[in-house]
């Protein structure tokens, strides 16, 4: 289990580097742009994208630093997962939590601070599942803020699915 937890974070890793070398060329300026019918600039997208990440990180660390007894994830667990991804699929607008929201993020940032700061909570997570005890490999020890325990399969696969949901606002936001 351990290692298809590796394989997908080094896959989800890939998708976002592919999105960060895409937008190289576009320059600063044009990243910070909001687009014209409101809303998030591609940049700042980029970061509620990373506070979802760090903000799970913190939770992590958080929840294991008093060795709670954790639950293997079931059926309720995939079921939540499946539905998770499948409505981060529809084309309707979803209000941010507020830990990953408007408060955090900021109006104009460059893409070489948006980078190195991505790659490093990148580093952190694959650092964690590389040390990452076995036993807690099939653990559901996530927990999102709606669709509740998850395992790290379906964590990792939220933050894809959550992703490629912002891959095409970002994409709008340039074009």
């Amino acid at each position: 289990m351990k290692e298809k937890i590796l394989q997908a974070n080094t896959r989800y890793a890939a998708q976002v580097e592919s999105l960060l070398n895409e937008l190289v060329p576009l320059g600063d300026e044009r990243l910070n742009r909001k687009p014209a019918n409101g809303g998030w600039s591609a940049i700042q997208t980029l970061h509620h994208l990373i506070l979802v990440e760090e903000n799970s990180m913190l939770y992590i660390h958080k929840k294991l630093s008093y060795n709670p007894q954790l639950e293997k994830a079931g059926l309720g667990s995939w079921w939540r997962s499946l539905l998770l991804r499948a409505i981060l699929r529809m084309p309707y607008k979803f209000k941010a939590p507020k830990s990953a929201g408007n408060e955090r993020i900021p109006e104009l940032d460059t893409l070489q601070e948006v980078e190195a700061r991505w790659q490093k909570i990148r580093a952190e997570w694959t650092v964690f599942f590389e040390k990452m005890p076995p036993d807690l490999s099939e653990k559901a020890a996530y927990k999102h803020p709606r669709a509740g325990r998850l395992n790290w399969l379906q964590m990792l696969a939220f933050f894809s699915s959550h992703f490629e949901r912002h891959r095409q606002q970002v994409l709008r936001a340039v074009s």
